[in-house]
C-alpha cells in the first residue's frame, strides 16, 4: 500500500466558541442548537424559541462561564482534541490524522475535502463520543456521509464508533481516576460516574442504545478499576431544556450525598474524553460548590482521557482494522 492509498483518520469532536465571549458564544450555540438532531421540535416552534429567547438570554452567562475555564492555548475542549490528534498522528505514522468539529471550525465539509485531495484511500471518521446516540454520532455520520457525497468520494467514507467498553479506553479511564486517587487529599467515601444528559423520549426512540452504552462504559470501568458498586452513582449532567430528561441528575446526587453521610467524594465523566465546560466548569466547580455547600469535605475529579497512549492506540486501531 503507498502512502497515496492508505487511510487517513479523522477525528470529530463536538466543537467549541473561538473566544469566550458573547457574540462567540451565541454564533456557536446558533449552529449547535439549530441541528434539529441535537434539538428537534419541529422548526416552527423551537427556531422562534431559539432565536427569540435562547440566543438573547443564554450566550452572556455561558461565556462567563468559558472564560472562567479559557486557557492561555485557548480553548481547553480545542486543546485536548489537538494534542489527541497529534498523538494519533505519532503512533499512526502510516495514516494522515485530522480532527475537526461537528460545530465550529474547522468543519467536517472543510476536512473531509482537504483529505479527499491528499489521498486516494479511505476516510475514517471517528466520533469522539463513546456512549452512541443520534444527537452527537448520528449527527457527525450523517453529515461526513452528505459531505462526502458532494464531494464525489462517498465510497471512501468509512464510520467507526468508539467501543463503549474499548479496552484502550477503559485503561486510560482507570489510570486518570487512579492519578487523581493519588493527588486526593483524603480517600473518596463514593464515586459519581456522570455522563451527559439526554431527552428520555431520545433514548426511547434509539431502544436505550446511549444508555446501554453508558452501563457498559460502567461496567467495565468498575470491574478494571476494583471500585465497588455499592459506592458508586451514575448520573446524568448538563440538561437543557424543560421536558423529561434521563436521571438521577448529576446535580441532584451531588448536593444530596452529604446528607447520606458522604464526606469525601469522586467524580468522573466518562463521556467527555476532552476537558470543556461540562468538567472544568459544570463539575470542577460548580459541582464542587454544591457538594460543599451541602456539607461535603472533599471533592476530587477524576480527569477526561485525553491524549493517554491506550486511549489513542486504540482510536489507531479503528483506523487500520
Amino acid at each position: 500500500m503507498t502512502a497515496s492509498d492508505a487511510p487517513s483518520l479523522l477525528l470529530v469532536n463536538l466543537g467549541t466558541p473561538q473566544a469566550p465571549t458573547t457574540a462567540s458564544v451565541r454564533a456557536f450555540l446558533a449552529e449547535f442548537l439549530g441541528d434539529p438532531e441535537v434539538v428537534d421540535l419541529p422548526r416552527w416552534i423551537w427556531l422562534p424559541t431559539l432565536y427569540g429567547i435562547v440566543l438573547r438570554t443564554r450566550p452572556k452567562r455561558v461565556a462567563e462561564q468559558y472564560a472562567s475555564i479559557w486557557s492561555p492555548a485557548g480553548s481547553p475542549l480545542r486543546v485536548g482534541t489537538e494534542a489527541i490528534t497529534a498523538r494519533a498522528a505519532t503512533q499512526a505514522s502510516d495514516h494522515s490524522v485530522r480532527c475537526a468539529y461537528r460545530y465550529g471550525a474547522p468543519s467536517i465539509d472543510t476536512m473531509i475535502r482537504q483529505m479527499a485531495n491528499e489521498t486516494r484511500g479511505q476516510i475514517v471518521v471517528v466520533p469522539l463520543f463513546p456512549q452512541r446516540t443520534d444527537a452527537t454520532t448520528g449527527t457527525v455520520f450523517r453529515l461526513a456521509r452528505k459531505v462526502a457525497a458532494r464531494a464525489g468520494v462517498g465510497p471512501r467514507i468509512v464510520e467507526r464508533a468508539i467501543p463503549a467498553d474499548d479496552p484502550g479506553y477503559i485503561a486510560a479511564l482507570v489510570e486518570r481516576w487512579r492519578e487523581a486517587l493519588a493527588a486526593a487529599p483524603t480517600a473518596p467515601d463514593h464515586l459519581v460516574i456522570s455522563y451527559h444528559g439526554l431527552p428520555v423520549r431520545y433514548d426511547n426512540r434509539e431502544g436505550h442504545v446511549y444508555t446501554g452504552d453508558c452501563e457498559r462504559t460502567t461496567t467495565a470501568f468498575l470491574a478494571a478499576a476494583g471500585w465497588p458498586r455499592d459506592r458508586t452513582t451514575v448520573a446524568y449532567q448538563s440538561k437543557f431544556g424543560s421536558e423529561p430528561w434521563l436521571t438521577p441528575a448529576t446535580s441532584d446526587v451531588i448536593a444530596e450525598l452529604p446528607a447520606r453521610g458522604v464526606k469525601h467524594l469522586a467524580v468522573i465523566a466518562p463521556g467527555f474524553v476532552t476537558e470543556g465546560l461540562e468538567t472544568l466548569e459544570e463539575l470542577g466547580i460548580r459541582a464542587r460548590e454544591t457538594f460543599v455547600a451541602a456539607g461535603g469535605e472533599s471533592f476530587t475529579y477524576a480527569g477526561a482521557v485525553g491524549d493517554h497512549p491506550a486511549f489513542v492506540q486504540g482510536l489507531v486501531n479503528l483506523a487500520q482494522r
